[in-house]
């Protein structure tokens, strides 16, 4: 979501990963969404010495790879990638295992969807840095440049002049848990392992118990979350500026049957029932491991877990609108652009 004036740094249904606009915020609306666009470095200073690159496996990117990797040369930028990406950039980019690549970057380029841009921000969750999506994937809510601006995104970038995007995320334990499996940017979802049979499991909050759900699945989601599993499943939007953690069932059979809204000092504790179906624990639409009958999964929300870069925050915020709206058509998108005057189609039909 964006602020009806974006601060600019003067030096400074399971589908997507960051939240439409909901209207506009207006200042001195709420003290946290200050902490959520707020300058990056405002003595007019850049700080990114240092970018390192997270590579779609499959998607590609050469080009852009090559962009960077030019640009960078040209104005006294270090670029730098991990080791499983070697194959993926030129042999002049310095490979690092990955706590040397955190330890030594100072800003971070995704190059693919969102699903790329959630993995460079776990990447650096201990460590945040300033986080930038080019878009190689196809809708794109969390990524907001394109190969074609490339360039004068990285010059705005090592400038200082863009904004910073805090996101929050959910922090998990459960048994046989590893931390770089344990956290969401978007949601942590608890289904049946290969549609076994229904997911039965009581909630407690804060020590107290709260309830229980029998349902295909339980989705916990942040506020930028809300808009993926969480509202496919008929749970609110949630304004990012809010810090709750929203807990939806899907297609609930027999106990709570609403999405129930929880604050950010909520302590979330999912326990597995005896009947349940074995429970397998989806993390921002990855498979991170299993809870069996009577394991408990706990999960808190981490606040400013991640820097993201905004260039334009207002226009980004309502393309992301303009798209979450377009889903909810029942019309594929073959079929939008025949609602595309002839005149216009042929440059979309080519953009694929």
């Amino acid at each position: 979501m964006a602020p009806s004036s974006p601060r600019k740094c003067t030096g400074d249904r399971r589908f997507f990963s960051v939240h439409p606009a909901i209207g506009e915020y207006r200042p001195g609306r709420r003290a946290a969404y200050d902490d959520q666009v707020k300058l990056h470095n405002p003595d007019g200073k850049s700080e990114i010495s240092a970018l390192g690159l997270v590579v779609h496996p499959t998607k590609p990117v050469d080009d852009s790879v090559a962009k960077i990797i030019a640009w960078a040369a040209s104005h006294s930028v270090q670029v730098v990638a991990r080791e499983q990406d070697r194959d993926r950039v030129t042999p002049e980019v310095e490979t690092l295992p990955d706590d040397e690549f955190v330890a030594r970057v100072s800003g971070l380029l995704a190059l693919g969807g969102d699903g790329t841009m959630l993995g460079a921000m776990r990447l650096v969750i201990a460590r945040p840095v300033p986080v930038l999506g080019i878009n190689h994937g196809n809708l794109g809510f969390l990524v907001e440049v394109t190969p074609a601006t490339l360039e004068d995104s990285l010059a705005r970038l090592i400038d200082g002049d863009f904004t910073i995007e805090a996101h929050s995320c959910l922090d998990a334990e459960w048994a046989g848990a590893t931390p770089s499996q344990s956290v969401g940017f978007n949601d942590i979802v608890l289904a049946s392992t290969g549609r076994a049979g229904a997911v039965s499991v009581d909630l407690t909050v804060n020590g107290l118990q709260y309830g229980y759900y029998k349902c295909d699945a339980l989705v916990l989601s942040t506020p930028s979350g809300s808009t993926a599993y969480n509202y496919a499943a008929g749970g609110p939007v949630v304004s990012p500026s809010a810090s709750v953690v929203v807990v939806t069932p899907v297609a609930p059979m027999a106990g709570i049957s609403r999405a129930v809204v929880l604050g950010a000092e909520d302590r979330i504790s999912i326990h597995v029932a005896a009947e349940s179906a074995p429970v397998e624990v989806d993390i921002d639409g990855t498979s991170a491991g299993q809870l069996a009958p009577d394991g408990v999964l706990t999960a808190y929300l981490r606040e400013d877990a991640s820097q993201v870069v905004r260039f334009a925050a207002g226009e980004h915020a309502s393309r992301s609108r303009i798209k979450l709206s377009l889903l909810d058509l029942p019309l594929r998108r073959d079929q939008l652009l025949e609602l595309i005057p002839g005149d216009l189609r042929t440059g979309n039909d080519a953009d694929g």
